[in-house]
């Protein structure tokens, strides 16, 4: 089945960032989102999901225990479980990206 944001469930979250489910099963979750300048997420980590975010656009930086690293357009960057993370996007533009969820992070995420 062909998926893009016009025929995904779509979900706000964060200070006005946008995300679609492009894949929601228990194993497996792919979710396009959009991050305005200036937004984060909430410190978190998952106990069982390992995730990969692909930049679309835009450029990331991720903090992971600690640590920040930057993530341009065309760039992956991998999480694995129980990692304490989250994004930001400190640029004057919008940021965009896929993040992949495996199994999914839907109620597996544990808040810090």
């Amino acid at each position: 089945m062909v998926k893009d944001t016009n025929n995904s469930k779509h979900y706000n979250w964060g200070n006005l960032c946008d995300g679609w489910h492009l894949v929601d099963s228990p194993t497996l979750s792919v979710i396009r989102e959009k991050m305005p300048s200036g937004a984060s997420e909430n410190l978190h980590f998952h106990n069982n999901a390992q995730q990969f975010f692909f930049i679309l656009s835009g450029m990331a930086n991720f903090e992971v225990e600690g640590e920040i690293f930057e993530v341009h357009e065309g760039q992956g960057f991998h999480v694995l479980p129980k990692k304490k993370h989250r994004i930001l996007n400190n640029k004057d533009t919008v940021l965009e990206f896929i993040v992949i969820s495996e199994p999914k992070s839907h109620g597996d995420r544990i808040n810090l």
